[in-house]
């Protein structure tokens, strides 16, 4: 079995996560029902979890990430499974939330999904 992620394959997964940080996809009802798995959930920053049904309810809200994703890595867990991590930098007014962030995404059918999305918070000394 062949376990290594295409370039294509880690420039899609790449593209996916970055729209979940902006508002015209992250916001978008069609977008999301495509690329939440069924049985999709979260454990955020915050430590609470998240259902899809939850995560698809969240209102529209500003979004202002840093893109591209700092230290964003994707690699293969198996056959078409892949781990993606990175670190997240998003404002909120005059402060900056840090999270070390890591999605579980399962190629299917119509493409590549997200079953499991889990977001750590830490403090960037940079």
């Amino acid at each position: 079995m062949n376990t290594l992620l295409s370039n294509e394959d880690e420039s899609v997964l790449r593209e996916l996560e970055e729209a979940l940080w902006k508002e015209d996809t992250r916001f978008n009802p069609e977008f999301m029902n495509r690329i939440l798995a069924e049985d999709f959930f979260e454990i955020g920053r915050s430590g609470r979890v998240h259902t899809r049904a939850a995560c698809l309810a969240v209102s529209k809200q500003k979004l202002d990430a840093k893109i591209p994703l700092p230290e964003w890595r994707a690699r293969s867990i198996g056959e078409d499974v892949a781990h993606v991590t990175y670190n997240s930098e998003v404002k909120f007014g005059d402060s900056i939330e840090y999270g070390r962030r890591s999605s579980i995404w399962t190629r299917s059918s119509t493409g590549w999904v997200l079953k499991f999305h889990q977001g750590t918070p830490f403090e960037n000394h940079t």
